[in-house]
């Protein structure tokens, strides 16, 4: 029998391995029927009870609590029972084993629990996605705040997970749907005579909603590097201190440092956390153009790779040979791009504490010292948005950002044709979609409505 979103499902909850509690869960219309064979009595809705897990036999699986949660009251929606028993690997098999038998017991001549299957990975979420209990962003915080590494990236996750991106969205969606509702109007019902008035301030309603979409952009690249950690090349010309920084970011001797020119031949990555902000550090072959030897120049390649794909740039100057970085800090500049910040780091401040610094923004450090690594860690952690405590980030996915990117290009296009009604319609429309496929909303009940309260229609 082929397996369908209706079927009732059971999984075990918990982590694999051994621990103090483990969980069974059940959902789907009739869970809760297992009730009775299990733990020998039916439940009260959303009170714990003590007592033994049953098997087929009466005899004893294991002692627990018991909570049933009848739809739609419960995670996902539907009705839902719960077991909670020792967490041994063992024992919870057994009880899952147990549900599967319970459910398939001919009880006045049908089966207890038609259709219980195991769950695929991911579908009790999924169910309260469909449910409506979560909204798509909610549920992909759900796995953002299990996978997080980070005090930082639990707390985002959690602020995702209650609704922080997924306001932002709505709020952008209200307004798309009003000034929808305008402009569509305008073209299925002439003859409400729409002041002129309302047809000029389209404008400035398309300025204000792309106003606030680009301040939700912002927060949510934030998300989105907090999420994934923000990758930081270290770059500079050979000697120029690199390595010395890396290791001084790292705590530990990651990377060989030797007067030899050219000692680093590929890039040496390492994860670190700066106030529980995850940032991916690599450090890179020395960017020169004579003198390198072909294993080198290969990595002086894949060097210029990394810059590309950075979301910031770390460019070492060497104090005491100032020309070098000057000269890369332009290239590096072309070779990256606008969207990727550079922090110019003036290190070797020890062995020329008077030389100028090459940036009015420079970070002077000693790498060798640890001399300026307040003042770099502190700048990071501005580039990442992270704010003390945590501030009001929330946890994004590299498809939000290019969602919300969509959603902007529309509206540009949408500004050059006001003069051209379809075509502005459906420069809003499809904005309108890319914000719904953030949360996974549908918006043509909203735009009707909207329509409906404005204009009366079948009065």
């Amino acid at each position: 029998m082929p397996e369908t979103d209706a079927d009732p499902i059971v999984a075990i909850a918990t982590a694999p391995g051994r621990g103090a509690v483990g969980i069974v869960r059940v959902s789907g219309r009739g869970a809760l029927a297992l009730a009775p064979a299990i733990c020998a009595r039916p439940l009260a809705p959303r009170v714990a009870r003590f007592g033994a897990f049953r098997d087929a036999d009466g005899s004893t699986i294991d002692q627990g609590l018991a909570i049933a949660f009848p739809a739609p009251h419960s995670y996902t929606g539907e009705d839902v029972l719960e077991l909670q028993a020792h967490g041994g690997p063992v024992v919870l098999q057994l009880l899952l084993a147990r549900c599967l038998r319970a459910a398939a017991e001919v009880v006045d001549g049908t089966p207890r629990l038609p259709g219980l299957r195991l769950a695929r990975p991911g579908e009790f979420t999924e169910r309260a996605f469909l449910n409506g209990k979560l909204d798509l962003a909610q549920a992909e915080a759900v796995m953002d705040l299990i996978d997080a590494g980070t005090e930082a990236a639990a707390r985002s996750a959690s602020r995702a997970l209650e609704g922080a991106l997924s306001q932002h969205v709505h709020q952008l969606a209200d307004q798309l749907t009003e000034l929808r509702a305008l402009v569509e109007a305008t073209l299925d019902f002439p003859e409400e005579e729409l002041d002129a008035a309302d047809i000029s301030a389209a404008q400035e309603r398309l300025a204000a909603i792309a106003h606030t979409l680009a301040e939700v952009q912002r927060r949510t690249r934030t998300g989105a590097l907090l999420q994934g950690g923000l990758k930081v090349v270290i770059a500079g010309a050979p000697n120029a201190g690199k390595s010395s920084l890396l290791n001084a970011l790292a705590g530990a001797e990651l990377a060989i440092v030797t007067p030899i020119a050219g000692t680093t031949r590929d890039a040496v990555q390492q994860s670190i956390q700066i106030e529980g902000v995850p940032l991916h550090v690599l450090d890179t072959a020395g960017l020169r153009d004579a003198g390198a030897d072909e294993v080198e120049r290969i990595g002086i390649e894949r060097a210029w790779q990394h810059i590309a794909q950075a979301d910031a740039v770390l460019l070492v100057h060497d104090l005491t040979r100032p020309a070098e970085g000057t000269q890369l800090a332009q290239r590096i500049a072309q070779h990256a791009g606008a969207r990727v910040p550079i922090v110019h780091i003036a290190n070797k401040r020890d062995a020329a504490p008077g030389a100028p610094l090459p940036a009015p923004d420079a970070i002077a450090i000693s790498a060798l010292h640890g001399e300026g690594l307040d003042a770099l860690r502190a700048r990071l952690l501005q580039l990442a948005g992270w704010s003390a405590g945590g501030g009001d980030t929330f946890t994004a996915r590299q498809r939000h950002v290019q969602a919300l990117s969509e959603c902007a290009a529309h509206l540009d296009a949408a500004q050059q044709q006001l003069a051209a009604p379809e075509l502005l319609a459906e420069e809003l429309r499809l904005a309108h979609r890319a914000l719904a496929s953030i949360t996974g909303e549908v918006d043509a009940d909203a735009l009707l409505g909207e329509i409906f309260a404005r204009f009366c229609i079948g009065k």
